[in-house]
C-alpha cells in the first residue's frame, strides 16, 4: 500500500482545513485508515481513526473539531479539520492498518504539514 496525503498548509485559528489520504496498491476497504501528528519536540500521536467499516475513533483534543471518513470507492480518506488552533500545528500522517491474525501492519504516507497561526 502507498499513501500520499494532500491538503496541508497555512490557516488563521479558527479556519479550517481538509486533509486527504489517497492509497493505492491494495483493497483499501479492508484497511483502517488513521490520522497522526507529530510537533516539533513531541511524539507522533493519534488524531483520528476509521474502520473499513466507518467506526471513528478520536483523540480527545480533536473531538468535535475534527471529522475523519473514507471513501472506500475513491480509496481515500479524509480529515475535516475546523476551529484550529495553534496547538494543532504538527505534520500529519496517514496511516493504514491491517489487521492480521496476530500482529498488524502499518503503512504510512510522508506527511503533511498543517500550520495554524494565532
Amino acid at each position: 500500500v502507498q499513501l500520499q496525503a494532500f491538503g496541508g498548509g497555512l490557516v488563521q485559528a479558527g479556519g479550517s482545513l481538509r486533509l486527504s489520504c489517497v492509497a493505492s496498491g491494495s483493497i483499501f476497504s479492508t484497511y483502517a485508515m488513521g490520522w497522526y501528528r507529530q510537533a516539533p519536540g513531541k511524539q507522533r500521536e493519534l488524531v483520528a481513526t476509521i474502520t473499513g467499516g466507518g467506526s471513528t475513533n478520536y483523540a480527545d483534543s480533536v473531538k468535535g473539531r475534527f471529522t475523519i471518513s473514507r471513501d472506500n470507492a475513491k480509496k481515500t480518506a479524509y480529515l475535516q479539520m475546523n476551529s484550529l488552533k495553534p496547538e494543532d500545528t504538527a505534520v500529519y500522517y496517514c496511516n493504514a492498518r491491517k489487521s492480521l491474525r496476530t500482529y498488524d501492519v502499518d503503512y504510512w504516507g510522508p506527511g503533511t504539514q498543517v500550520t495554524v497561526s494565532s
